[in-house]
């Protein structure tokens, strides 16, 4: 078992307040949007190990890369490569993040397959897939958070728009009153897309200032046009749900549903993958014809998940995916230490209070990495999340 150091990532929407408050330090004024706990290439975590050499720190990946079954076990092996699949984070959103949706296996690996045929280079601006893994994902609120969630029904939608008052809406509302449901979502969002961007912008400014004047269900879009003034992801955010969670409650983002996270602090945790395709509300590429092919272009209703009791304290978050799966426990003082021993790998984060992990004490915002097999046991008081792989 080993403490992780950990990477924070300062995006631009990320929080300035929401991680220094949950970690006890002071804030720097400076974004500080993401916490990165797990193997990802990208932004490691690292731990202690004895060397030959002595006391040495090591990336993750490294780790894991010199001992894939010893680190990992033989049947996460087996399933997914000698690599962890699966990437936690503590993520703390101080400003809406893109509308995008994930690709699912066949369209990721496909999509990364053309991409590489065609020489893009990986690090391009304009290449969509970085990997060729899928992205699912579960977000589970630490604090009140909101979020936009899958499309509402097109009604709902042109109701919303229309409410607005604005002329130049009158086709989107026209389209998404005369058409089936994937029809009518799909060319209106591909309508947005492809729209004049000056006339886009006048658009987007009319809808916002009328949204801040009508405020209750109107609001949060009012809020998201003030971040990205002009953007045509404004009008893609009015076709989705929106959600507010409370503390404990969580999203489950599978392939093709189109999501924003807006305001509030969280873990997250997803497969290993970097595949996003973009909507709107962000500077950077949106590949248009190849998100229309991930969409999943029906309504949902957003389907919030609260954790389901198991036997020693465990509540787990039941996602259909097999390359993660979180769980939460809450450890009284003076309770019998909890046994979280496991044949796969593991990430323990401490969000409350101080827990014991073997012989090492979490404060809040802590982590450590527990390879498979590894006996360990922990001990409160303190709220602790576990990742891990889905059995």
């Amino acid at each position: 078992m080993d403490r992780l150091s950990n990477t924070v990532r300062p995006y631009a929407w990320g929080s300035t307040t929401a991680l220094p408050a949950l970690l006890g330090i002071a804030p720097t004024g400076e974004p500080q949007a993401e916490m990165w706990m797990g193997a990802h290439p990208g932004a490691p975590s690292r731990i202690s190990r004895t060397t030959s050499t002595g006391e040495t720190e090591l990336a993750l990946t490294e780790v894991i890369a010199a001992d894939p079954e010893g680190e990992l076990g033989t049947a996460t092996v087996d399933r997914f490569g000698p690599r962890l699949p699966f990437l936690l984070k503590l993520l703390a959103a101080g400003a809406p993040l893109s509308v995008q949706v994930h690709p699912n296996l066949d369209q990721a690996r496909e999509g990364y397959a053309d991409e590489e045929a065609r020489g893009v280079p990986i690090d391009a601006p304009h290449r969509t897939y970085k990997d060729a893994n899928h992205k699912p994902e579960l977000i589970c609120a630490l604090t009140p958070f909101d979020g936009l969630c899958g499309f509402r029904r097109p009604t709902e939608a042109a109701d919303a728009m229309e409410a607005l008052g604005v002329d130049s809406l009158k086709p989107y509302v026209d389209l998404l009153r005369a058409h089936p449901e994937e029809a009518a979502l799909r060319e209106v969002l591909t309508a947005i897309l492809g729209a004049d961007p000056t006339e886009m912008a006048e658009t987007v400014a009319d809808a916002a200032a009328a949204a801040e004047r009508l405020g209750g269900a109107h609001a949060p879009y009012a809020r998201i046009a003030h971040h990205f003034p002009g953007d045509p992801g404004v009008l893609a955010a009015m076709l989705l749900n929106y959600v507010q969670l409370q503390p404990g409650e969580a999203l489950f983002l599978g392939a093709g549903v189109p999501h924003a996270y807006l305001d509030g602090l969280g873990v997250e945790i997803m497969a290993n993958s970097d595949n996003v395709l973009r909507c709107g509300l962000t500077p950077k590429h949106i590949d248009v014809p190849e998100l229309l092919r991930v969409v999943r272009f029906e309504a949902t209703e957003p389907g919030v998940l609260r954790p389901e009791a198991a036997p020693s304290g465990e509540e787990r978050y039941e996602t259909p995916v097999d390359e993660f799966a979180l769980s939460r426990y809450t450890l009284a003082s003076g309770a019998a230490p909890t046994g979280l021993t496991a044949p796969t790998p593991q990430i323990l984060l401490c969000t409350a209070g101080s827990v014991t992990v073997g012989e090492l004490t979490l404060g809040p915002g802590e982590s450590v990495y527990v390879p498979a097999g590894e006996t360990v046991e922990a001990a409160g008081p303190g709220t602790l999340f576990r990742a891990t792989v889905a059995a």
